[in-house]
């Protein structure tokens, strides 16, 4: 078992924050499960993701030392670094001394994790910033996630608190956040609303098992912005942050975004990309807006359509 004492540096953290920085050898996915398998306490009672920690607390994991922390000194050798990162590909929207929003590009994961090591938005982040990554023991971070496929807006904590705030805009009152997504067919009306409970994607094989499936409330709010007779342009609102939410939620009404090789439609994604030229996922964070972490004023950021989605929509005679 390994014990963490929290000091004033570290107060105010989410707990799955303080252990992704202490624990950098685990995998995300298995912290989480070791937080719902009640492997990880604080002050001897059951540990949540989200909550705060605060001084004094003790935080303890149980599991084997060797196996949290990786290899000691004198151990195997470590992995080779990473290539180095070129930060002028980090396309920053907004920045002050709290935080930045950050257009996040297809293809690139914002955290490691399952097989990835480096090049992820976090990395460029911390390399734009140099030393100013790290300020009185908090490391910038990004404030939420986007699925690797999606490109779009990504908000970045450079200041604990700015990250403290963050956590509680996001787990209690809902951003603005605005989605581009092309989808299959003819949609049945201009505007509508999918409110349909999704599984719980991190829940593990055992606690399927001992309760059932845990399923959690996610709405999806969509607006047609262009309908071509075989597919649709769709503006998208999320009231909740589910995994893949959008995804799952269009194709659960027979409308999956094209690009989609998870939940998509395998005909309707190469049809896509023979006559469009489509080659990832057509989903992207359009917007977000969100009170500022400093003074609580509404802020309003966008991020434009990367090029490649432009191409496709005018190829299709969808252009904006």
């Amino acid at each position: 078992m390994i014990e963490f004492r929290i000091d004033a540096d570290n107060a105010g953290q989410r707990l799955d924050k303080f252990l992704r920085k202490a624990l950098p050898q685990v995998p995300v996915s298995h912290l989480f499960k070791m937080i719902r398998t009640k492997k990880v306490r604080v002050n001897g009672k059951r540990a949540q993701p989200d909550q705060a920690l605060q001084a004094g607390d003790v935080l303890s994991v149980r599991g084997d030392q060797r196996q949290l922390l990786g290899p000691q000194p004198g151990g195997r050798r470590p992995p080779p670094p990473p290539p180095p990162l070129d930060p002028k590909k980090l396309q920053i929207l907004y920045e002050d001394d709290w935080m930045m929003a950050v257009d996040k590009p297809s293809g690139m994961a914002v955290h490691p994790g399952s097989g990835i090591t480096s090049g992820t938005l976090v990395d460029y982040v911390r390399a734009y910033l140099g030393p100013k990554a790290e300020r009185n023991g908090f490391s910038a971070s990004p404030a939420h996630r986007l699925d690797r496929e999606t490109s779009g807006v990504i908000l970045v904590a450079k200041r604990r608190p700015a990250m403290v705030h963050f956590t509680e805009v996001f787990t209690h009152q809902h951003p603005r956040k605005r989605y581009l997504a092309l989808v299959k067919g003819r949609m049945p009306k201009d505007h509508g609303v999918v409110d349909l409970p999704l599984s719980e994607h991190q829940q593990t094989a055992e606690s399927r098992a001992r309760r059932g499936v845990n399923m959690q409330e996610a709405v999806t709010r969509w607006r047609v912005v262009r309908q071509s007779g075989d597919a649709a342009l769709l503006e998208c609102l999320i009231e909740t942050g589910r995994t893949h939410q959008i995804r799952r939620h269009l194709a659960a009404i027979g409308h999956p975004v094209a690009g989609d090789r998870k939940y998509g439609d395998f005909s309707f994604n190469r049809e896509v990309r023979t006559r469009w030229g489509l080659k990832r996922l057509f989903l992207h964070a359009r917007g977000i807006d969100f009170p500022h972490p400093e003074h609580g004023r509404k802020m309003s950021v966008e991020a434009g359509l990367p090029l490649e989605l432009a191409e496709v929509l005018r190829s299709a005679a969808m252009d904006l």
